[in-house]
Formats: C-alpha cells, sequence, structure tokens
C-alpha cells in the first residue's frame, strides 16, 4: 500500500473535513474534537467485489474492514466525494464493514487513494484503490498458441534444449505443503513425461506467524497425515553440468535434480536461502543465483562444486529504505545480473566480473516483480504488478524509453531476441501482452487464468504457465507455447 506523505495526508484529512462540515451543517456536538483511538486499529481493504477479477473502469468494487471497533462509524472519500451518501457506515459486532460501489466509465487507472474516517473513536487512514487499465485482446492471428493442462499448481518453467523439453514446478496449499512436483514435458506434443514428488521435510515451526502458520483471514491447513514436501517453486537448468535447481521456498532454501532421470542430486538445508524466489543459470562461470525475496541480497552457488559461496549484497539509494530483491536476470553476454526491488523502485545491475553494483531508478513503477535484457539495445524490461506496465529502460544511463500499461497485475516478463518482441503476463488480467521495442503493444493474448511466469526459449518460441481459480478451472493449470508468425 502506498500512502501519500505526512503534509500531503493532513491537506487531504483538512480538505474531507471541511467538506463533512459543509455537508452536515452545524455540529449537533458541542466539540468535533470527540474521544479517539491510539492509531487506526484494524485494516481496510479496497478491491474487486468479484474476487479473483480485475479493478477496471465500470467495474464492481469492495471496501472492506476487519478487527475494527465494533459500532465505529466510517466515512468513505474520494478527494471531497463522500463515496457513501446514505450515511456513516456502520461497524458490526464482529468488527467488520462491508460497502459496494460501481465505478464509472471514465475512472482512471492507477493507485486512488482512499480516505476512511473513523467516529466513536476518531480515526483515519488512506488506502489505495487499484484501478487497473483495460487492454482489449487482440493480435492472436500473429501467433502460433497451443497450451496442454501439466497438474495442479503450476508455477514456474524452465526449457531444456538438450532434452527438447520444458521442466515444470507445481506446489499445491498453504504451509505445510504437501502436494508438489517437478515435471517433465514433451516441447512437441505438450505431453507429461516425467514427474517425482520432492522429499519429506521437516515440520514448520509452530510460533505464530511462522512458517506453518496461515496467512491472515486464512483457515489453517487440514492434517491428513502426510508429511510436509520440500515443495518446488522456482526452477532453472543447469545444461552445462546436467542439472535443474529449484527452490524450496517455504523451507528457505534449494536443491538440485539430474536433468536426465529428475533423481536428486542435492539438498540443501532449510535456512539457506531466506524466501528462495528467481533461480537463474551462468553457465559460463557455472555459478547459480538465487534472489531472496524481500531481502538485500542475492544467494550464489558454485554449479560444478555445488557449494554455497557469499551472497552479492545489494543497498537501496533511497534515503531510510531496503533494497527487496525479486526477480532476476543473467545476461551471459555482457556478464550482467539485473535485480529488480518489490519495495524501493529500483533495478541494480551488477557486473559479474568486477563484482560492482549500480542502482537504477524505476519512476512509475511500482510492485517491481521481473526483469528481461536485450543486449543488442542495451535494454532492460521491468513489470510492476502495483503499477500494471512495463518499462523499458536504457541500461546505459537509466533513461526510461517506455512506460505501458499492460494490463493488471504485470508479474512475469521475458524478451523473445529472434521476433525482438517483450511478451507481459497479467495474472490479474488474464492476459500476455506483446510490446516490441518502441514501446507499442502488438498483441494482447488470452492466457487463461493466472498467468504466472514465462520464458523465452532462444529459439523463438516463449513458453507461460498459468495457475487455476479452482480444480474445475478448465483455463487453469496448463502450459503454453507462443511462436510469433514470420511476417
Amino acid at each position: 500500500m502506498v500512502l501519500p506523505t505526512r503534509s500531503a495526508l493532513r491537506s487531504l484529512l483538512g480538505a474531507s473535513a471541511l467538506a463533512l462540515a459543509l455537508a452536515a451543517g452545524p455540529a449537533a456536538a458541542d466539540t468535533i474534537f470527540t474521544s479517539t483511538s491510539d492509531g487506526f486499529a484494524g485494516s481496510v481493504r479496497a478491491g474487486a467485489a468479484e474476487q479473483g477479477a480485475a479493478v477496471v473502469a465500470g467495474s464492481k468494487v469492495a471496501i472492506t474492514g476487519e478487527r475494527l471497533v465494533p459500532g465505529q462509524e466510517i466515512t468513505l472519500m474520494r478527494g471531497n466525494t463522500v463515496l457513501n451518501e446514505g450515511g456513516p457506515i456502520t461497524v458490526d459486532a464482529e468488527g467488520k464493514f462491508r460497502f459496494d460501489l460501481t465505478l464509472d466509465a471514465g475512472a482512471m487507472s492507477g493507485l486512488q487513494p482512499i480516505l476512511v474516517i473513523a467516529e466513536k473513536p476518531a480515526a483515519a487512514t488512506v488506502v489505495d484503490l487499484k484501478i487497473s487499465p483495460d487492454v482489449p485482446v487482440s493480435g492472436a492471428e500473429n501467433f502460433e498458441i497451443t497450451s496442454a493442462p501439466v497438474t495442479r499448481g503450476l508455477y514456474q518453467v524452465a526449457w531444456s534444449p538438450s532434452q527438447k523439453a520444458l521442466f515444470v514446478t507445481a506446489a499445491v496449499g498453504r504451509p505445510p505443503v504437501k502436494d508438489s512436483s517437478l515435471n517433465k514435458v514433451d516441447a512437441e506434443t505438450l505431453e507429461l513425461l516425467a514427474s517425482v514428488v520432492p522429499g519429506e521435510a521437516p515440520p514448520p515451526p509452530s510460533r505464530a506467524g511462522g512458517e506453518g502458520a496461515p496467512a491472515a483471514g486464512g483457515a489453517a491447513p487440514e492434517d491428513d497425515g502426510r508429511p510436509p514436501l520440500y515443495a518446488v517453486y522456482g526452477v532453472a537448468v543447469d545444461e552445462a553440468n546436467g542439472n535443474i535447481w529449484v527452490s524450496n521456498t517455504r523451507q528457505n532454501t534449494v536443491a538440485v535434480y539430474r536433468l536426465d532421470d529428475l533423481s536428486l542430486v542435492k539438498q540443501f538445508e532449510p535456512g539457506d536461502v531466506t524466501h528462495s524466489f528467481s533461480i537463474e543459470i551462468d553457465e559460463t562461470n557455472n555459478r547459480a543465483y538465487v534472489s531472496e525475496a524481500r531481502q538485500s541480497q542475492i544467494a550464489v552457488f558454485d554449479t560444478k562444486t555445488l557449494e554455497q559461496l557469499d551472497p552479492i549484497e545489494l543497498s537501496s539509494d533511497r534515503r531510510g529504505e531496503s533494497f527487496a530483491a525479486q526477480g532476476i536476470h543473467v545476461d551471459e553476454t555482457t556478464g550482467q545480473l539485473f535485480t529488480v526491488s518489490l519495495e524501493t523502485s529500483e533495478v541494480a545491475v551488477t557486473d559479474l566480473k568486477s563484482g560492482e553494483t549500480r542502482n537504477i531508478a524505476l519512476p512509475g513503477a511500482l510492485g517491481a516483480a521481473s526483469v528481461a535484457y536485450d543486449p543488442v539495445e542495451d535494454l532492460i524490461f521491468i513489470s510492476s504488478q502495483q503499477t500494471d506496465n512495463l518499462l523499458i529502460v536504457k541500461g546505459a544511463d537509466g533513461t526510461v524509453l517506455h512506460d505501458v500499461e499492460t494490463g493488471a497485475g504485470a508479474l512475469y516478463t521475458t524478451f523473445e531476441p529472434k521476433s525482438r518482441l517483450v511478451f507481459v503476463g497479467n495474472r490479474g488480467a488474464g492476459t500476455i501482452t506483446v510490446v516490441n521495442t518502441s514501446g507499442e503493444i502488438v498483441a494482447n493474448l488470452e492466457s487463461g487464468s493466472y498467468p504466472n511466469q514465462l520464458i523465452a526459449d532462444g529459439e523463438g518460441n516463449v513458453w507461460a504457465v498459468n495457475k487455476s481459480r479452482g480444480e474445475d478451472d478448465e483455463s487453469g493449470d496448463r502450459i503454453w507455447k507462443i511462436t510469433p508468425k514470420a511476417q
């Protein structure tokens, strides 16, 4: 959630209070300075009225609160306009409220601040309602597109030229995760060739908020007697050493499997890599790089000896803030590692030979999740979930050349060098947007529910996997092959 500065919030509160006073007329109480709470208790969210839907102009949204004071009165405002015109919303006996609203057709995309004013006791906060661009589907006739189901809980995909196959990770459920697999898929037929279940993991900590604790508002996983697994999420292929690297995010570690038969080579200890996320292989220098999500470092491994080395330390150029490593990309031709920060709107560029890192600011990118690179034109591509966009940045000087709205929840991006096109998976919109290096959208392709990750194989194809909305969702948990047609 992006909050305004203290001075901006004061101005907003002042304007809103004035509007309320004018609307209400003479004060009924002896003072407007009634009893207050110590901060804003509980939480308020603003999002789609239908779970999983994207919020676009004209759609229905819901503003909900929980863990509030029963009987508290809530007023919602956008600028000087009161949204709940019928009077204050009363928090129910469970400390909750809900207000439904239909956006007008002219609602602008972006993070729209909603002022939440409470009375009895008094408090105030600001929440963001993210309105996403509604990019129409187009251009499918210029691509060969095929897809097939694999298994439940698809997460990431990696390409093996030697095997002519894709390796796909899958994990289902909240921790402790008991359903997970590493899968091999034929690149021609998209048939499942082989699958292996990860080994049994140690029980998760039971402390509050620990690995085994459910997320806020979520139910604890059902204990069915099965052991937790070293569930696999991130994946990368090391052709030089015949291995597959996977991230065991729930156990904060990684594992290595054989490329040919999916046998386990090495399971690293829990805690070796904090919230292991994306993995990139540098075959030239026998290195594996693993982003430690929301941490200020990249874990490093020797892919020949399978030993963990000193990490790459990252820092933010923004005063008082920490770099939160998320998506990473290695370019072996230039010897550079690119890392986007989820929290600080920056991309770090590390020279892998010298070890020196420089940061590039990313104005207009919030929640940066993924990064790709074109060494021919020295272009960096960054997709961001909160701002629903793709930035095209000049690597040499950090100039933002293009800012392209692609769709709700722009998550993963990849660059396909033969067609020289950028592909962005929009998880919330259920689309993959195709953009040229001039920042023009050339296609926006339907890709089923929740596209989760995509890669280019270097042979002219882009591969993607998507997640499902549930067991009966036929458009989810599929692998997709997208190939631009010759023009």
